[in-house]
């Protein structure tokens, strides 16, 4: 009985028992002699084990994954020569996935009685996949910070060699980010939900080319038909900053740069590899290939190194047309 006065609750097994349940406490002891380990009923459901067997340390140490077991044998070890509360988490397998389960006691003596060791079992999987979750999205954060950078500086290299007054640089650099912006928001991760996201084919290109589509006339700019083909983050930026570009050049020089122009963008699967067809016709009349500037040769660069494919240019006097070839399985997530 614990507590001092006549109003002072009574500690008895019952109530003891009712507020280690509440807590999710599990209890276990261990005799150091015979290796021979009492566990109470939650700690049997908690390890998976009937309570009609008897259990040694040993028969626990089977159940600890691989990867910890090293560390836990080595942990407990070392308990008997510690002054205070220890606390040792390892992860517990089973057919379906693994546990993680947190081991903590009093170290040394403090610990034994009678050469049995005391202590509790708490199941902390939860906190520690909450854990695993913060650490990946840190990690995830950090490894998207780089890329932004990097793709930050490439963009900036292209509007510096792509125009001629700071305030083109400025309007071009801002368009091509947020093309991307538009882009990466189809495949932003819903709250909740740690996997990789993915978009349609046509959606991505819709989004990317709707400020272009939109006229004061009932004329429609842009006309996109292509069948559901599911694009992942890996292969996003690429195709965006590709539909972007090939957007930006016919606005200054191809179907869009008028009022009457019109792009179709047509796609098929075959087989192994996905073809975007972008078509332009009503621009002005088409008298040969253009320069090749830098983002042309991104646009080269990323069909081929990120999306497996190549990319040709047909110069009728009617409109450019441009035929991108990329294997559909760097398409995947």
């Amino acid at each position: 009985m614990l507590g001092k006065g006549a109003n002072a609750p009574v500690w008895d097994t019952d109530r003891l028992r009712s507020a280690t349940d509440a807590a999710g406490v599990a209890l276990w002891s261990w005799n150091i002699d015979t290796d021979e380990i009492a566990l109470d009923e939650r700690a049997h459901g908690l390890w998976g084990v009937p309570e009609s067997d008897p259990v040694t340390f040993q028969d626990l140490s089977a159940r600890i994954h691989p990867a910890d077991l090293d560390r836990v044998r080595l942990a407990f070890k070392a308990t008997q020569g510690l002054t205070g509360p220890y606390e040792i988490d390892f992860r517990i397998e089973f057919a379906s996935g693994y546990r993680w389960i947190s081991a903590r006691g009093q170290g040394g003596d403090a610990g034994v009685v009678n050469r049995i060791l005391f202590a509790i079992f708490l199941d902390v999987t939860e906190r520690k996949q909450a854990d695993e979750i913060r650490d990946m999205l840190a990690t995830e954060m950090s490894h998207r910070v780089k890329n932004l950078f990097a793709i930050a500086s490439v963009l900036t290299t292209i509007a510096a060699r792509s125009t001629t007054t700071k305030a083109e640089m400025a309007y071009d650099l801002t368009q091509r980010l947020t093309a991307l912006g538009r882009a990466h928001d189809l495949v932003r991760p819903l709250p909740g939900v740690h996997k990789p996201q993915t978009a349609f084919l046509g959606d991505l290109i819709a989004v990317l080319l709707a400020p272009y589509a939109a006229t004061e006339t009932s004329l429609k700019r842009v006309n996109v038909s292509v069948p559901e083909i599911v694009v992942g983050e890996a292969a996003l930026t690429t195709l965006a900053l590709v539909i972007h570009e090939l957007a930006t050049n016919a606005i200054k020089y191809g179907a869009l740069s008028n009022e009457v122009g019109q792009v179709d963008i047509t796609c098929s699967s075959n087989g192994a590899d996905v073809v975007i067809v972008w078509t332009e016709r009503g621009g002005p009349p088409v008298t040969g290939p253009g320069p090749t500037g830098f983002g042309s040769k991104l646009i080269t660069q990323g069909m081929s190194c990120q999306l497996g494919g190549d990319i040709t240019i047909d110069w009728p006097i009617e409109g450019v047309v441009i035929t991108m070839t990329m294997a559909k399985a760097r398409l995947a997530p």
